[in-house]
């Protein structure tokens, strides 16, 4: 899934698209309708009123932008996404309460070509946009659209006060948040968890823990600095072994080894109370595993990330080597089920993270996971 939370698939629970997320209406459906011809239950799916949504020439321009960009090219999904949040805070947006109103639409939009189309065609030489075109085309999803519609942000906040528990699901990961990533080659929002609040509605203070998830090992799509980085047969073996392809784009994921400096600055950014480590099975067999455990950076030892980009792009990684293991972890149900080594390798990074791993994935399986310390508070 893109857009549908995967709460979407657990019975009971109301799946809510909070504020902060931009929406393509067509992938929206896409996906609705995807789970229901698998029998899943999507009718309790509520949707911000103020989410911005993706246009067509969103679409476009972020293509056309990242091809022009050429060998500085950031590595986006050319889904629109970067452009769209640019029309969000350059107050060009359209939001999904805009539909209801085709007059207003239809001005919004026309206001927002004003300057795309003058970009496409004098800087890319590409045809204008036709207004009513897009507007046709959003409007043809207002009748469906409408009834999933909602104050989402009072929803869950009335949700917190009854004593039901919220999950706040956050797409990307901490070194692609537009303000703590290794910008420019980041998403255009905050998916670390201080994101959480302004794009749901609720208050910083009703947050009772915060969950990173993280591989037993690294992996990366697009373009960045990535210290630990393999382009030798283990890197190969950890793409094919996990699974390592882009959800979105297809594309193969870059991988590497665990980067501990890496763990203990999305500790510190989001404020980590417990850790899921997941694909510890993908590294079974492997007789010894390296873990990044500092950087060199002009001949001396950094313990931490760097905060130059430059300084970054330049890192070694510093290498410490852990026993590995050979039984099949897969059927694991309690931690004392994994081989001792395995269990090491999980405690050494539970240290070097600075957060203690309440959950580990053993599998591909749903119920392929151990769960070490409760993590609802």
């Amino acid at each position: 899934m893109h857009l549908l939370p995967s709460g979407i698939l657990t019975p009971g629970c109301v799946p809510v698209i909070g504020n902060g997320v931009v929406v393509d209406l067509e992938v929206l459906f896409r996906e609705i309708d995807g789970l229901n011809e698998k029998g899943v239950d999507t009718s309790k799916l509520l949707i911000s009123a103020n989410a911005h949504v993706i246009t067509p020439y969103h679409v476009t321009v972020d293509k056309v932008s990242e091809r022009f960009l050429g060998k500085r090219a950031i590595g986006t999904t050319g889904r629109g996404i970067g452009p769209t949040y640019g029309d969000k805070m350059g107050r060009l947006g359209i939001r999904i309460q805009d539909l209801f109103d085709p007059s207003i639409l239809r001005q919004k939009v026309e206001g927002a070509l004003l300057q795309k189309n003058e970009l496409l065609v004098k800087v890319y030489n590409r045809a204008a946009v036709r207004p009513q075109e897009v507007v046709d085309h959003l409007l043809s999803f207002a009748e469906r659209l409408k009834p999933m519609v909602a104050d989402t942000a009072l929803v869950l906040n009335n949700a917190l006060a009854q004593g039901k528990t919220v999950l706040l699901e956050g797409g990307q990961g901490t070194l692609l948040d537009v303000d703590h990533g290794t910008y420019p080659f980041v998403t255009s929002s905050n998916p670390t968890a201080g994101g959480a609040t302004t794009g749901s509605g609720i208050g910083p203070t009703k947050i009772t823990g915060v969950i990173g998830i993280l591989k037993a090992y690294t992996t990366r799509v697009g373009s960045g600095p990535f210290p630990t980085e393999l382009f030798d047969e283990w890197g190969e073996y950890l793409r094919k072994t996990g699974g390592e392809v882009g959800v979105t784009t297809g594309r193969n994921r870059r991988c590497g080894w665990f980067d501990a400096p890496i763990a203990r600055y999305a500790t510190r950014v989001n404020g980590l109370t417990d850790i899921f480590l997941t694909k510890l099975d993908v590294l079974t067999g492997i007789k010894e595993i390296p873990v990044c455990v500092a950087y060199e950076v002009d001949g001396k030892r950094v313990e931490e990330v760097p905060v130059s980009q430059t300084d970054f792009h330049h890192a070694k990684p510093i290498y410490e080597l852990f026993p590995g293991w050979e039984e099949d972890i897969s059927s694991a149900k309690t931690f004392e089920d994994l081989p001792k080594n395995a269990q090491d390798y999980v405690l050494a990074l539970e240290k070097l993270s600075g957060t203690r791993v309440s959950a580990i994935g053993v599998g591909p399986d749903r119920n392929a996971t151990i769960v070490r310390h409760d993590m609802l508070g």
